[in-house]
């Protein structure tokens, strides 16, 4: 199955072309973010170059919808895919441009820009000065040096890989469009093995007992499913099906322990890592909206889930204590898909 990001940007390629107006980009001042908050990844729309990342303060409730415009005095490019911090610095991948900007995590100016990329999905960052880029169309893995700001090397793999999660020295790739989780030697950059797993692998977790969880949308006859796998002994533990009529379980993350999962499927459901059957009711329904994007804050459990509504106007992040009780709500950016917290 197609992933819905993917789906949502050709949507909005049609709808860019029916469209005589776009709605303006609020007017921000340039924000220094606190110690504590969640920075939401909002992707724009497709060819529209309006991606944004928002910014929480959950001490004072303070929104900021976009960081980067009013630091840097341009905008952020074209699909904002990912997000991540790694020694001091934030990664933003940035799709349909097909680079990663570098941006000092409190002021968000720019420090440097990456490129060279076809159409990058999600950064890893696989030591201090080394990290991974996944891509939709590259069939191949791209080696960045994050000392350098450049890419010096490619890893054979798969075809649209997205997802990665490290084990001691081993990445694990997940991908879109094969039937195969990816096994890759960080020391080296060589791929050295692949575990069979259903299709359409779209997001990859590591739990508190050192085992890998994988969500998979199915797709090309098989079906969707969650599955539990040792990355030792590279081979599936546990696996949860799903029947093969509209779901598309996507989206997986844990609390900050790593006990319990969380994944989207139409609705948000969660399940402890212990558990040998999938959830039988959602933990927050959807009621209608759209949910798009989901997040749990490490420290104290605050589940945020997004609503992409049409994927044209503002999106909007619920946050929901971890009993499920609504906390309340903010606007973000359009389309917003993931979130960092800090």
């Amino acid at each position: 199955m197609m992933m819905r990001s993917l789906f949502a940007l050709l949507v909005l390629l049609f709808t860019a072309g029916c469209r005589k107006d776009r709605p303006d980009a609020p007017e921000e001042a340039p924000l220094e973010v606190g110690t504590h908050g969640v920075y939401i990844v909002n992707e724009g729309n497709f060819q529209w170059g309006n991606a944004s990342v928002s910014y929480f303060d959950p001490a004072t409730g303070a929104v900021n919808e976009d960081l980067y415009q009013p630091a840097n005095g341009e905008a952020l490019g074209d699909v904002l895919q990912h997000m991540v911090i790694h020694d001091g610095r934030a990664y933003l991948v940035v799709n349909n441009s097909g680079k990663v900007v570098v941006v000092d995590p409190h002021s968000f100016t720019t420090t440097a820009t990456i490129t060279g990329f076809p159409s990058p999905r999600a950064m890893l960052p696989v030591n201090p000065s080394k990290a991974y880029v996944s891509d939709l169309s590259a069939g191949r893995l791209s080696v960045v040096d994050l000392a350098g700001n450049s890419i010096t090397g490619h890893i054979p793999c798969g075809q649209w890989t997205e997802a990665m999660v490290l084990v001691g020295e081993e990445a694990f790739i997940t991908d879109q469009s094969r039937p195969f989780l990816y096994v890759v030697n960080t020391g080296t950059d060589e791929l050295v093995d692949s575990i069979t797993v259903p299709r359409g692998g779209n997001s990859i977790v590591l739990d508190a007992e050192g085992l890998l969880w994988i969500a998979c949308g199915g797709g090309s006859g098989t079906a969707p499913a969650l599955l539990r796998i040792d990355p030792v002994a590279r081979a599936v533990q546990t696996a949860l099906t799903f029947p093969n009529d509209g779901n598309h379980p996507w989206r997986l993350t844990t609390n900050g322990d790593g006990t319990i999962l969380y994944f989207l499927n139409e609705h948000v459901y969660r399940m402890a890592i212990t558990e040998t059957a999938l959830p039988g009711m959602a933990f927050i329904p959807a009621d209608g909206r759209n949910f798009y994007g989901l997040g749990v804050d490490p420290q104290d459990g605050t589940v945020y889930v997004a609503d992409a509504i049409d994927y044209v106007q503002r999106g909007v992040v619920l946050r929901h204590a971890s009993d499920g009780a609504l906390l309340g709500s903010f606007h973000a950016g359009r389309i917003p898909g993931g979130f960092v917290f800090r």
